[in-house]
């Protein structure tokens, strides 16, 4: 399976009152059916927006719903993923049915669990992430272990970051592109970008960057940095122009992977790669400079082998400026892709 995918921004849903609920709801299922689900698998990704707002709102008090298309093998999902700053939880109480620490029915996890092809949880003092993803009845297991979180501006209408996903057989190709600024000009920056990575995702990175430089060329320009792993061999290849940062992390620690200075479409200087072997099971994480650079897996004991997605929501939840697009993409790196 050959596949190219471009991001788009994450919707997200304030959950700060029960009229809240209705309002994720309603953007979950219009995510699904542009996705292309039936009635039927549009209401399970209802269902799931509802119940898992629901929780939010009662045992959290406030949070968001994120709410994303992802691509699949062969198939798109919708991901519904639930962020708050509460008091946490256990996992074990609180997934089968008829558990409650807010005097409900107790239902709401469990229901999310039969209706999501995946879910998973981290949890502690300083809140929860709940991710479920669904995809089409029929469709087998496609879930590729991914995770994208991203948001423009306050108070701009586009984003100025974007990020491209590329699968070839057992080969993965990840693009992420900070344009110059915010608003308008950074997006269109941004988008000239992708549309070469649309159709140049697998040229060796050295020459994907080159590539990428001049088709950015007329812009404002930008920050980028591509990936590519291939699970043959285990080794991940990294290049980067400008301040998109990123790491390899596992249990035991992390390794940051270098960018170069200067500005794509204006002032690179020639791309440099770099090999990194033995990089299969390890998380690769790449973000913009939306996301603040000091932080530390190991101080969330266990989240390196959750799902790249928990990663990525929960990074932008405890460590997003807040005065910048933000961009964070990972993906658990492995010769099953």
């Amino acid at each position: 399976m050959d596949v190219t995918y471009l991001g788009e921004p994450t919707r997200i849903v304030a959950i700060e009152d029960a009229t809240q609920i209705g309002h994720a709801r309603r953007l979950a299922q219009l995510a699904a059916t542009g996705a292309g689900f039936d009635v039927t698998d549009a209401g399970r990704v209802a269902l799931v927006a509802t119940e898992l707002s629901t929780n939010v709102l009662k045992h959290a008090r406030s949070g968001e719903i994120h709410i994303a298309v992802v691509q699949g093998k062969g198939a798109f999902g919708v991901e519904v993923t639930a962020v708050d700053r509460g008091p946490g939880f256990n996992l074990a109480d609180c997934l089968p049915d008829g558990f409650s620490t807010g005097g409900t029915r107790g239902e709401g996890l469990g229901a999310v669990k039969r209706q999501s092809d995946v879910m998973d949880i981290y949890s502690d003092h300083r809140g929860s992430v709940v991710m479920s993803r669904v995809y089409p009845k029929g469709s087998g297991r496609v879930d590729i272990r991914f995770g994208a979180t991203q948001q423009r501006m306050r108070d701009e209408t586009v984003c100025g970051d974007g990020w491209g996903l590329g699968l070839s057989g057992d080969k993965a190709s990840l693009l992420l592109i900070d344009g110059l600024g915010h608003g308008v000009p950074a997006h269109e920056a941004a988008a000239a970008g992708l549309a070469v990575f649309r159709d140049h995702a697998f040229e060796e990175p050295v020459t994907l960057m080159a590539s990428l430089n001049a088709g950015m060329t007329g812009t404002r320009g930008g920050a980028a940095a591509v990936a590519q792993y291939d699970g043959a061999t285990g080794v991940l290849r990294y290049s980067g122009i400008g301040n998109i940062a990123g790491g390899l992390i596992t249990l035991e620690g992390s390794r940051g992977l270098a960018s170069h200075p200067g500005i794509v479409g204006l002032q690179a200087r020639r791309a440099q790669s770099f090999d990194f072997p033995a990089s299969r099971d390890k998380l690769l994480v790449m973000y913009s400079d939306g996301l603040q650079s000091r932080w530390n897996l190991k101080e969330y004991p266990g989240l390196a082998i959750r799902h790249p997605a928990v990663v990525t929501a929960l990074l932008f939840r405890d460590f997003n400026r807040e005065r910048d697009d933000i961009t964070l993409l990972a993906m658990t790196l492995g010769s099953g892709l």
